[in-house]
């Protein structure tokens, strides 16, 4: 039997029992065969409390300090876990990110990957040990000093190491049986996918599906890593995703994979835009200056009588003051009128490979919010997404309405979530 990486999520280890658990079903891995390296994140809502301490003590902590401060969190779970495994007799080694090899750039907060040299974990592996790795976190290439992924950034440094480790497979073990046809905790009837490709999957976690961060997918699609979504508290079969169909599983593509939706995105909109070249590349040379990533772009056509246009784009809501900030910069060069900023926004994407084949897909969508009386402000497409903006309060009521308009309602039991947070 090969080797496999199994990545838990916070709920997963929330408490002693759950890490208990957790170690049974290590163990039993192990007991078939495998040779096993575990990735953990930090307990329950460990990092969320660290970061509301670090707030109380510095309204602007430095971000090495950090970075210091929120990996201690996945630091505690990995030894917790190495010690339960020992307890049921098996050898264990627990490592911290930096002792796995896992390299980063220097930016603190959202680290990338730049490699990993996984010798310490293959000599542990091949020596008889069970390697747990602390997720989330990696070292400097150039500094040296402890990084984090971002949140989320377990999935990635699990994915990293199935690639570097030549994995067999890599298991993302979480607190819902697996990916679903929409969140089970808004769509009681959301159906739980067998297999979806990795070009699905990235759509859907780049719209705000929160089983799979979207760098832990492209990683994997770049390795070719199949990754199986599992839930850390039944044995039920989960969710495949992969370049090609596990098993079993029909070759057919669904015509829509799933729906979903984001809460986390604020609106900024620059009003009085001179309609002329250079002015959207001064504006977005800002954006990217300031280190923001935005999602979707819409530029009105421009009043025949002023030649001024509006541009409105997407960006997380943590960076809109600092975007705010940096367009401001720019308003004597390009010459705009004011700036408007809405965070009570969301975003409704629906994702599928076969919408590209069915012209029928965009009409329904949009009769479906039509229906539900939802109003929609920004819209954005590709050849397998359609994806909108609406009011935050519409959110809910729109992904139940897209969801049943396109039979994608089950007819069994409820999705069921065990921990709460969705990873």
């Amino acid at each position: 039997m090969g080797l496999v990486v199994q990545k838990y999520g916070g709920s997963s280890v929330a408490d002693a029992e759950g890490i208990k658990r957790v170690a049974k079903r290590i163990v039993e891995a192990k007991k078939n065969g495998h040779q096993v390296v575990v990735v953990v994140s930090a307990m329950g809502d460990t990092t969320d409390e660290l970061i509301d301490l670090a707030e109380q003590v510095s309204p602007m902590p430095a971000g090495r300090e950090f970075d210091m401060l929120l990996t201690a969190g996945e630091r505690i779970s990995m030894a917790l876990l190495a010690m339960a495994i020992k307890n049921l007799g098996h050898a264990a080694q627990s490592f911290t990110g930096s002792q796995a090899g896992v390299i980063t750039d220097a930016v603190h907060g959202k680290a990338r990957i730049i490699d990993v040299t996984p010798g310490r974990i293959q000599q542990s592996v091949d020596s008889g040990n069970i390697a747990i790795v602390a997720g989330f976190q990696g070292v400097s290439q150039d500094s040296k000093d402890i990084t984090t992924l971002g949140r989320g950034g377990s999935d990635t440094t699990a994915v990293a190491l199935a690639a570097a480790l030549n994995a067999e497979v890599c298991e993302i073990y979480t607190d819902v049986d697996g990916v679903f046809t929409a969140d089970p905790r808004v769509v009681k009837k959301a159906r739980k996918i067998d297999w979806i490709s990795f070009e699905d999957m990235l759509e859907l976690a780049a719209s705000g599906s929160k089983v799979l961060l979207h760098r832990c997918v492209e990683y994997a699609r770049r390795y070719n890593i199949p990754i199986h979504v599992r839930s850390s508290f039944s044995g039920l079969r989960g969710t495949w995703v992969s370049n090609e169909p596990q098993g079993d599983q029909s070759m057919e593509h669904a015509i829509i994979s799933g729906v979903a939706h984001d809460t986390s995105e604020a609106k900024v909109t620059v009003v009085g835009v001179p309609d002329k070249p250079g002015e959207a590349a001064t504006i977005f040379r800002a954006i990217s200056d300031a280190e923001i990533n935005i999602d979707m772009i819409v530029q009105n056509v421009s009043a025949a009588s002023t030649g001024l246009t509006d541009i409105s784009f997407t960006l997380p809501k943590a960076e809109g003051r600092k975007a705010v900030e940096a367009l401001e910069r720019t308003k004597a060069r390009v010459g705009f009128d004011s700036l408007r900023y809405d965070d009570q926004i969301a975003k409704i994407s629906l994702v599928g490979a076969g919408m590209k084949t069915n012209p029928g897909v965009t009409a329904t969508f949009f009769e479906a919010l039509s229906n539900a009386g939802v109003n929609i402000e920004l819209i954005s497409t590709s050849e397998i997404r359609i994806s909108v903006v609406t009011r935050a309060d519409d959110v809910n009521e729109a992904v139940r309405a897209v969801h049943s308009a396109f039979g994608l309602d089950s007819e069994n039991d409820e999705a069921v979530v065990y921990g709460g947070t969705g990873r």
